[in-house]
């Protein structure tokens, strides 16, 4: 087997140049058939994929990066049937991780793709706004946790966490200071071209494939990622000071049940909100705009992971 390498390695602040000089002896080390290729700017990982897999033979592809370098290769994959990922993350978010329950510590990660027998299919999203169509790993969402991540993309906060290992927290701090600026607007939800329906109030509206977003929010619970479903949640209806409280609960899934707090699941969204709100996807910046569809590609992706989960 030869496998494809996309190393990102500006991901986390250059450490993901600092992981691939770890890597590559030990994969030279035990004789490893593979080729790689970095990327140097913003989405050519997409392209990278895209070139790679034209041709729609198999590949084996392994992503160094975080979440962002993560869903751009998803973006450039021809025929998803025919890669089988692998994935070293590198990133402070690391949501792709959580409900495949992939190893973080890089080590473990490389031993896990060239050790383990187990592949798990994941069902990829494709979202739709202004005329455009991305594709997401696990989730994409409107309103205020796309604001959250279109911010701490940006955001020098995180850099600066991401030197003490504390990345996550910069998620976390956004949304507590987001939460007393933006406004929020009524939605219209209408699942599977079924009954619309509306919330006043509404934060934001999110469609997961993952249960996790946002650098380890527990949004979804019940989500599953190959289940051939989206799980969608709206937060709508309550007051600034309740979701202060409910932030917190939502590591651990807690939020659930919670008057305020609507999930459902559907094979396909479309959202309209009031207003124009922040738009993204895997937690990437997509779009500024008001409406937002959602659903799933008929195929499946192939993910390496641990061969006892």
């Amino acid at each position: 087997m030869e496998y494809t390498f996309i190393v990102n390695p500006k991901s986390k602040s250059g450490r993901g140049g600092l992981i691939w000089n770890q890597v590559e002896p030990e994969l030279k080390k035990r004789r490893i058939q593979y080729q790689v290729r970095f990327t140097k700017y913003e989405k050519e990982a997409t392209k990278i994929t895209s070139e790679l897999t034209k041709d729609e033979k198999e590949y084996t592809i392994i992503v160094l990066g975080g979440d962002g370098t993560m869903d751009e290769v998803i973006n450039g994959i021809r025929d998803c049937s025919k890669v089988t990922l692998g994935y070293i993350p590198t990133g402070s978010g690391n949501d792709f991780t959580r409900a495949l329950k992939l190893p973080t510590d890089p080590k473990e990660a490389l031993n896990n793709i060239l050790n383990s027998k187990k592949r798990v299919l994941m069902d990829v999203g494709v979202m739709s706004c202004k005329e455009m169509t991305h594709r997401f790993a696990v989730s994409s969402g409107i309103g205020f946790d796309a604001a959250v991540c279109h911010q701490v993309a940006v955001s020098k906060l995180k850099v600066m966490l991401n030197k003490v290992k504390l990345g996550q927290l910069s998620y976390l701090a956004v949304a507590l200071r987001r939460l007393f600026r933006d406004a929020h607007t009524r939605a219209c939800v209408c699942l599977d071209g079924g009954e619309t329906k509306s919330f006043e109030n509404t934060y934001f509206v999110a469609a997961m494939n993952h249960p996790y977003e946002g650098g380890g929010f527990f949004f979804c619970p019940e989500a599953k990622v190959d289940d051939g479903y989206l799980d969608v949640i709206v937060v709508s209806g309550l007051p600034r000071w309740k979701v202060v409280f409910l932030l917190p609960l939502a590591f651990k899934g807690k939020h659930v049940g919670i008057k305020g707090i609507d999930i459902f699941r559907c094979k396909n969204v479309e959202i309209s909100m009031g207003a124009e709100f922040p738009i993204h996807a895997d937690g990437e910046p997509i779009a500024i705009g008001s409406e937002l569809k959602a659903g799933l590609l008929d195929k499946q992706v192939k993910i390496i992971i641990p061969d006892d989960k």
